[in-house]
C-alpha cells in the first residue's frame, strides 16, 4: 500500500492511539471515583465526576474518529483496573489534579511529535486539547483550593457536594447546547 500524503505517519498515529488510551482510562478512574462518591453520600460529588468520566470518554472517541478519518486505526486497547477507593473527597480532587497534569504534558508531547513530524494538520487538531487541558487543570485547581478552604468542617462539605451537582447540571447543559 503506498503512504498517501494525508496519511498520519507511524509515529504520529502510535502517539494518538496512547493517547486514546489516556483517555480511556482518564474516563475509567473518574468512573470509579464516582462509583466511590455516590457510595459514600457524597451525591453532588458523584454526578460531577460520572459527567467528567462521560467527558474523557468523549475526549478519546474524538480521537479514535479523527485517527481513523486520518487513514489511520483507532486502537481500543485494555486498560489497567483503577483503584476503588479513596481515602477522601480532597483525596480523589488531589489526584485528579495530579492527573491532568500528566494529561496535559503528553498532549504537549504529542504537539511536539507533530510539529516535528510536519503534520500540521494532527497540530491543529490537538489545539482544542490544548485548550481544555488548561480548562481541565483551573477546574481541579479551584476545587481543590476549596476543599482546602474548609478542611474537616463537614458542613463546608455538605454545601461543597451541593455545589458540585449544581455544576454537573449546568455542564450538562452546556453540553446539551453545544450538540443542538
Amino acid at each position: 500500500m503506498t503512504k498517501q500524503k494525508n496519511m498520519l505517519s507511524t509515529k504520529i498515529s502510535n502517539a494518538l492511539n496512547k493517547q486514546i488510551e489516556t483517555e480511556a482510562f482518564s474516563s475509567q478512574y473518574y468512573l470509579s471515583m464516582a462509583s466511590w462518591a455516590e457510595t459514600q453520600g457524597l451525591n453532588g460529588v458523584a454526578s460531577f465526576l460520572y459527567k467528567h468520566a462521560d467527558e474523557e470518554r468523549m475526549h478519546m472517541l474524538k480521537l479514535i474518529k479523527f485517527v481513523n478519518e486520518r487513514g489511520g486505526h483507532g486502537i481500543v486497547s485494555a486498560l489497567k483496573q483503577p483503584p476503588s477507593t479513596f481515602k477522601s473527597v480532597k483525596a480523589v480532587f488531589e489526584e485528579i489534579l495530579k492527573h491532568e497534569i500528566v494529561v496535559t504534558s503528553e498532549i504537549n508531547g504529542l504537539v511536539e511529535i507533530t510539529l516535528n513530524g510536519k503534520d500540521y494538520t494532527t497540530h491543529n487538531f490537538l489545539q482544542w486539547y490544548v485548550s481544555e487541558q488548561i480548562e481541565e487543570e483551573a477546574l481541579a485547581r479551584q476545587i481543590v483550593d476549596k476543599l482546602k478552604l474548609f478542611g474537616d468542617d463537614k458542613s463546608g462539605l455538605y454545601f461543597f457536594d451541593r455545589d458540585l451537582e449544581a455544576l454537573a447540571v449546568k455542564m450538562a447543559a452546556k453540553e446539551a447546547e453545544t450538540n443542538k
